[in-house]
C-alpha cells in the first residue's frame, strides 16, 4: 500500500513546536482513512502544522478506498487505527468480532448527495436508472438508500453500480456509465457540479444519523497503546479545531491533497460539512442506532446490540474532565 504522507511547516507549526506535549521519543502509530474528505482530512492537517511532531507521533496514515476495506486492514494488523465509516466496522461486530471499539466521533450525520445528468429531473426520476457507489455496503450505498426511501423509492427499484472509489464514481458519471452517483465534498459532488450536473437529492438536508467519520481500533490496541491512542486523540481534536478556525488553511492542505483549486468548489465542500462536524468528537447514539437498525434488517443479531457497547468513551472522557477541550476552545 501506499504511504500518503505530507509533512510540511507553516506559521502553525512555529507556535506549536514551541509548546512540546511531554514525552519520551516519538512513537510509531499506523493509521488509515477510508475517504478524502474534509471531515477525514484531521491527520493532513497535523502533518501540515506538525502537530504529530508536537505529541511525539511518528504517524503514517496510509488511504484504502472503502470502509469494508478498512475493516479488512485493520482485522489483519494493518492498521492501528483508523478514521471511517462506521457501517463494515458494526456489522463485523455483530458478526462477533468485537474487538473493535470506536474512541472518538468526527462526524455522525451524512451529507451525501445525489447528482444526475440533466435529462434526470428529479429524485423520482432515478427509477430503472443506474446509480454509481464506491461500494455496495459503504457509507455512500447506505445514503443512497435511505434518501430514496425518503422520495418513496425502494432499493430494488434503481440499479446500484459499484465503482471502486469515489474519483471512478466520479469518471463514471462524466462518461456517463451512471446516470446519477452518490457523491461528497471537493472531489465529489462539488466538482460534478462545477461539471454541468445537478442534485437530485441534496443530503445535507436530510440530515440522516450515520457513524459518517469515527476514529475505530481495536480493543486489544487499547489495553497495549492506550497512552500513544490518546496522544492520536489529542491531535485530532486540536486539527478538529483548525478546520473550524482557520478556513484559509483548511482550503490550503484540501487544495494541496486533492489537487484542487477551484474555490467555488471548495467552499460548496466546506460548508456542506463544516456543520456537522463534532468539536469535541463527541459521539451520537442516534448514528450507532441508525447503523445497527439497518444491519438487523438482514442480521437479526444486530438487535442484541446497544451503541454503548461499541463506544469506549474513557479518551473523550478524560479530556473533557482535565479540561482539554475547554482550553482548546477558550474564545474559539
Amino acid at each position: 500500500m501506499k504511504l500518503r504522507i505530507a509533512v510540511n511547516s507553516c506559521c502553525w507549526a512555529v507556535a506549536l513546536l514551541t509548546l512540546p506535549y511531554k514525552g519520551l521519543a516519538a512513537e510509531k502509530l499506523l493509521g488509515i482513512h477510508s475517504a478524502r474528505t474534509m471531515s477525514q482530512s484531521m491527520p493532513w492537517i497535523a502533518q501540515e502544522i506538525g502537530l504529530f511532531r508536537k505529541y511525539d507521533l511518528d504517524f503514517q496514515l496510509v488511504y484504502i478506498s472503502s470502509a469494508s476495506m478498512v475493516t479488512a486492514a485493520m482485522l489483519s494488523g494493518d492498521g492501528e487505527v483508523a478514521i471511517t465509516g462506521g457501517e463494515a466496522i458494526i456489522r463485523a461486530y455483530v458478526q462477533g468480532v468485537t474487538d473493535f471499539v470506536f474512541i472518538a466521533s468526527a462526524k455522525n450525520t451524512l451529507t451525501h448527495s445525489i447528482l444526475a445528468k440533466p435529462e434526470v429531473k428529479s429524485a423520482e426520476g432515478l427509477k430503472g436508472k443506474k446509480i454509481g457507489v464506491p461500494r455496495l455496503g459503504s457509507n455512500s450505498h447506505y445514503f443512497a438508500i435511505q434518501a430514496l426511501r425518503q422520495k418513496g423509492l425502494e432499493p430494488r427499484e434503481v440499479n446500484f453500480i459499484q465503482t471502486g472509489g469515489q474519483a471512478e464514481t466520479f469518471t463514471a458519471l462524466i462518461s456517463g456509465a451512471v446516470d446519477a452517483a452518490t457523491m461528497t465534498g471537493p472531489s465529489g459532488g462539488s466538482k460534478a457540479i462545477a461539471q454541468g450536473f445537478h442534485y437530485v437529492v441534496y443530503g445535507p438536508d436530510l440530515r440522516i444519523p450515520f457513524v459518517a467519520a469515527s476514529l475505530v481500533t481495536r480493543r486489544s490496541v487499547m489495553r497495549a497503546r492506550a497512552p500513544v491512542l490518546e496522544k492520536f486523540v489529542r491531535v485530532m481534536a486540536e486539527a478538529m479545531k483548525i478546520i473550524f478556525a482557520d478556513k484559509e488553511l483548511t482550503y490550503k492542505v484540501l487544495a494541496k491533497q486533492l489537487r484542487i483549486n477551484d474555490r467555488k468548489v471548495l467552499d460548496a465542500a466546506y460548508n456542506e460539512e463544516i456543520k456537522v462536524l463534532e468539536q469535541r468528537l463527541e459521539f451520537k447514539t442516534e448514528a450507532y442506532q441508525a447503523v445497527l437498525d439497518e444491519i438487523a434488517k438482514v442480521d437479526p443479531r444486530a438487535t442484541k446490540i446497544k451503541p454503548q457497547e461499541l463506544i469506549d468513551r474513557r479518551t473523550v472522557d478524560g479530556l473533557e474532565k482535565n479540561g482539554f477541550f475547554d482550553k482548546l476552545w477558550a474564545g474559539k
